[in-house]
């Protein structure tokens, strides 16, 4: 039925969708057709355009607190990016406005209808975050320089989402991001269409979520001694690293501000490996017993989680327990990716619980990855009894996926393929194609150290989440598609920034906009209206296009 709908969409948008080239313009100072990402359908209709203006109002339904804030959020925009002021009003609007609505029927929630005409601008929404993402559309098509008047061309903007999850990551436990920057990075998201933001909030190199049980591991986690200078040199800058952690009053404090803009917060807590910092302040909840340290170069610690102490399956239940109190997305990242199993092989208390177990050798997994299945499943179970769903990277499929698991694909193509085809849902999230800790141009000679290989605009452009060779059912299991910044080599809000733009641009289209109507040239025509955005925010983006 989706591919039905979804076909019946993309031949209407053939059949009556005018697609100017990027050099004809429907004006100078409002362009749909510039808009990133690109919309389904654009129709421009004859008779002239709407003039917008200071003192005119953004009405919306009275009794709706989301549309209220969509209201606000408009007004907001246009103030900061042409200095007319707006004003949100109740229910009906005046003579001449916006008018932000509900009931468009559709089966896609984030679906909407922009409307010029005489009578001026109407979005309706399939719901609050169809009416938001229709904002977000009107907001891109406007200039970006002060004006008194915005001249707005008649037309209907018809679209919808292609995936149900746009996600993107920022890595907080290599270097901590304050709460102020967390929340520009998520106006970011929201100004490119992105619904999902993924925290990763733990690893060897630090813990940043406050577990009030053992209030040591944050206070003490989040520390490490030194770190590293370079690419594991082996040289350290001989400075502790104390930048602290986020409270769980931070976290709501974020989980509500993203919310407001249709984002879903869902926090990553790495397990069994990756847990260098969880083992120092709870050394008995490693196979050696340490002691440990505080990661201070990056990589993969042979140290993780004891599979055979009966303490660490209630450290996790724990630990997910404070979490899911704190964040209520329905799902929660375990991690589950490079896991070693070195000290698993010769840990008497790993094996005796593999043999308990009835872990054999000699099967398609090793007695070792089903130590690690055994854990992420008792994980994945702790949060289907409380009614979350569990995301792990694509190594949970070592030694049997856990029943309800979703999978992010990072190693390429083939474990989302692998996961699909066990009717999993998968995530998108190749390196090929997703690392945005990669370096963006081959020109090195002015660019901030970045950890290696290079990822350019237009691969990230060319990404496609759901590859041909999985048949038309297989295909429905391939729910969505996300960039990941990884900050080993990234210290500053600014280099995150440099990092992720214009190449999330390139991501949200390939995110939101169906295949067909994806053209990399048009993208760099209409690029340079986002990065005018991106310079009257503030952001510091990246000059590349390659």
């Amino acid at each position: 039925m989706k591919n039905k709908l979804r076909n019946m969409l993309a031949s209407f948008a053939a059949a009556c969708t005018l697609w100017l080239p990027a050099s004809a313009t429907a004006g100078e100072e409002t362009d749909f057709q510039q808009v990133i990402p690109r919309p389904l359908s654009v129709t421009l209709l004859p008779g002239g355009a709407f003039d917008i203006q200071s003192g005119m109002t953004v009405s919306y339904p009275k009794g709706n607190r989301a549309m209220a804030r969509n209201a606000a959020f408009l007004t907001e925009y246009v103030q900061a990016q042409t200095g007319i002021k707006l004003t949100p009003v109740k229910g009906r609007p005046g003579k001449s406005g916006i008018r932000l609505t509900l009931g468009l029927d559709n089966p896609n929630r984030e679906a909407y209808i922009i409307t010029v005409d005489e009578q001026g601008i109407g979005i309706q929404g399939a719901s609050e975050a169809g009416v938001f993402y229709g904002i977000q559309t009107l907001r891109k098509a406007l200039p970006a320089t002060s004006t008194e008047t915005i001249s707005v061309p008649y037309a209907v903007i018809t679209d919808q989402p292609r995936f149900a999850y746009r996600g993107s990551m920022i890595d907080c436990s290599r270097h901590f991001f304050p709460v102020d920057f967390i929340k520009k990075y998520i106006d970011l998201l929201a100004m490119h269409n992105i619904n999902t933001f993924h925290w990763h909030i733990t690893d060897d190199q630090g813990w940043r979520f406050e577990v009030k049980k053992y209030p040591q591991l944050a206070k003490d986690g989040s520390r490490r001694e030194q770190t590293v200078i370079g690419r594991n040199t082996g040289h350290f800058d001989g400075k502790p690293y104390e930048p602290g952690f986020y409270t769980q009053k931070e976290c709501r404090d974020i989980v509500a501000y993203a919310a407001e803009r249709h984002i879903t917060v869902i926090p990553e807590i790495d397990m069994p490996g990756h847990m260098l910092a969880a083992l120092s302040v709870r050394p008995d909840l490693g196979c050696t017993g340490g002691p440990y340290k505080v990661g201070q170069q990056w990589g993969v610690y042979d140290d993780v989680l004891c599979a055979g102490n009966p303490q660490t399956v209630e450290f996790i239940r724990d630990v997910l327990s404070e979490l899911i109190s704190v964040f209520p997305s329905t799902y929660i990242h375990v991690g589950g990716d490079e896991c070693p199993k070195t000290r698993w092989k010769s840990c008497p208390r790993c094996q005796a619980r593999a043999r308990e177990l009835g872990f054999t050798p000699g099967g398609r997994h090793s007695v070792e990855e089903q130590l690690q299945s055994y854990l992420i499943h008792e994980a994945e179970a702790f949060l289907n009894k409380h009614g979350r769903s569990m995301i792990g990277w694509d190594e949970t499929l070592e030694g049997g996926l856990a029943p309800n698991a979703t999978v992010m694909s990072w190693r390429g193509f083939e474990g989302g393929v692998e996961a699909a085809r066990q009717r999993h849902k998968v995530i998108m999230t190749p390196t090929s194609h997703c690392y945005f800790d990669y370096y963006q141009t081959q020109n090195l000679q002015n660019e901030p150290q970045a950890i290696g290989g290079f990822l350019p605009l237009s691969k990230v452009y060319t990404l496609e989440p759901v590859p041909d060779i999985l048949s038309e059912d297989e295909k429905g299991y391939i729910i969505g598609a996300q960039a990941n910044l990884w900050t080993e080599y990234i210290l500053t809000p600014e280099h995150v920034e440099y990092m992720l733009l214009p190449r999330l641009s390139a991501m949200c289209e390939v995110q939101w906009t169906q295949p067909e109507a994806k053209d990399y040239e048009n993208f760099r025509n209409r690029l340079p209206r986002m990065k005018a955005l991106y310079s009257r925010y503030g952001y510091n983006c990246a000059p590349h296009m390659e």
